[in-house]
């Protein structure tokens, strides 16, 4: 096991643009306020989700569709580094219209119909994600 501390920083508060990509809007928005490293929380709805399961055996991710609006009832992640870019990883709970939830991994191509965030700041040593050869994941590096 591997920790480091942190101490919090500033809280950002977001109201994320319609027809946006989630992950995108949400790295622009720490970028725009220099987060390096942040725990972030959402709701809202979603026009259209994309979300994925990492296939444990086969060491790669599987991509599902959700091609209907849903409600946006919890995303939870954090931001940091990789490759010397923001990294946003997050993981979402979607209901449909008759309350059936499906959860998973956010991957590219949830487009916001609505979305509060909110970003609350780490501070301390920024933290870099890199390729984890027991895994297969990008994992924290340094913990």
């Amino acid at each position: 096991m591997g920790a480091r501390e942190f101490t919090r920083g500033r809280r950002v508060v977001a109201r994320l643009p319609h027809g946006g990509d989630l992950l995108e809007e949400i790295a622009a928005v720490a970028d725009a306020h220099g987060m390096r490293a942040a725990e972030l929380r959402a709701i809202g709805a979603l026009q259209t989700a994309r979300l994925a399961f990492y296939d444990q055996a086969a060491r790669e991710y599987g991509e599902f569709p959700v091609d209907a609006p849903v409600e946006l009832v919890g995303l939870l992640g954090n931001v940091s580094r990789r490759d010397g870019s923001t990294a946003v990883h997050a993981h979402a709970t979607l209901a449909g219209h008759d309350g059936a939830c499906v959860g998973g991994h956010v991957a590219p191509g949830c487009v916001i119909f609505a979305c509060e965030l909110i970003l609350q700041e780490l501070v301390g040593e920024p933290l870099e994600r890199v390729y984890d050869e027991v895994t297969g994941l990008p994992l924290w590096h340094g913990l």
